[in-house]
């Protein structure tokens, strides 16, 4: 099984863990905030299962319907996720505003603390291992599996504030205003996590800093042509899409050509992960310099 695969599968596990302890949480002080946290931790579980998915679909090789592969799927689970995201903040907001008019005295709820505390511990371990080999192996499902995940951590944490508060002072609303205030950062989260899936179903080019290495990299390994221009880039999941022209010497034999382009699609591998490159060789008469990039 992909090593993506395993942590997306993981996190299901992890999200019906901190859904238990959660609930149990509720349970134990009847603390409207608690049941709102946990109501949100459903959201984990069902995002868990659109990343897994989502991570297991893209791997596919492609095929004749998707001769570019189906990389694109992690994009359109990462923009579900934020969707539920912003669902999940607006029950969580529900929940607040029944919770200001009735208030509920709360039963336990050192037991409860503790609970949702070990809840937010699992999820925050977790949430840093999803980050990490997410943007490792450029996994946008895992990635957003990771921001969700962040978002109910900070849920929690705003939530065991809130209750402790009402604990200390006595006063009831004040865990559904602290509950309210954390939706108001879950929408926030939601918002921008679909604005990046959208951007990459949009195939917005890759980052400066990428795009940078990459011209070096054609530059640095293109020795005996003339110049590159045209050059093209997109991110679907995992992989990096470069295409270019390349211009070489009238002069040079379709078999050298080749073997240059061998080499730069070699040298772009190793240094942009899961490159797929295309290069379109020109003779010098098509040469656009100085608006191309300089190999020579």
């Amino acid at each position: 099984m992909d090593k993506a695969l395993k942590l997306a599968l993981g996190s299901i596990a992890v999200g019906g863990l901190v859904l238990g302890l959660k609930y149990l949480a509720y349970r134990l002080t009847g603390s409207i905030a608690l049941y709102s946290d946990a109501l949100e931790s459903t959201v984990n579980v069902a995002t868990a299962v659109a990343a897994f998915f989502a991570v297991r679909l893209s791997a596919t090789p492609p095929d004749a319907n998707h001769p570019y592969g189906h990389h694109k799927v992690e994009y359109l689970s990462a923009v579900v996720e934020g969707v539920l995201i912003v669902i999940a903040a607006l029950m969580v907001l529900r929940e607040a505003y029944f919770g200001l008019l009735a208030p509920r005295e709360l039963q336990a709820p050192l037991k409860g603390l503790l609970v949702n505390a070990a809840a937010s511990v699992i999820n925050a371990l977790w949430c840093f291992v999803l980050f990490r080999f997410g943007r490792q192996w450029r996994s946008p499902a895992l990635i957003a599996d990771a921001r969700h995940l962040w978002a109910d951590v900070v849920t929690s944490v705003g939530v065991v504030v809130g209750v402790g508060l009402v604990v200390v002072t006595g006063w009831q609303q004040l865990d559904a205003v602290l509950a309210a205030l954390v939706a108001v950062n879950i929408l926030w989260s939601g918002w921008r996590l679909m604005r990046e899936s959208i951007g990459g179903l949009m195939d917005e080019a890759v980052p400066e800093e990428t795009l940078t290495r990459v011209k070096e990299l054609i530059s640095a390994h293109a020795d005996g042509a003339i110049e590159a221009h045209d050059l093209r880039t997109r991110q679907a999941g995992r992989v990096t899409f470069i295409e270019f022209h390349l211009v070489v010497p009238g002069t040079m034999s379709v078999s050298d050509s080749h073997a240059l382009c061998d080499r730069i699609e070699a040298a772009l591998r190793g240094g942009v992960g899961g490159a797929m490159i295309t290069i379109h060789v020109e003779p010098e008469e098509k040469a656009k310099h100085p608006g191309g990039i300089p190999v020579v």
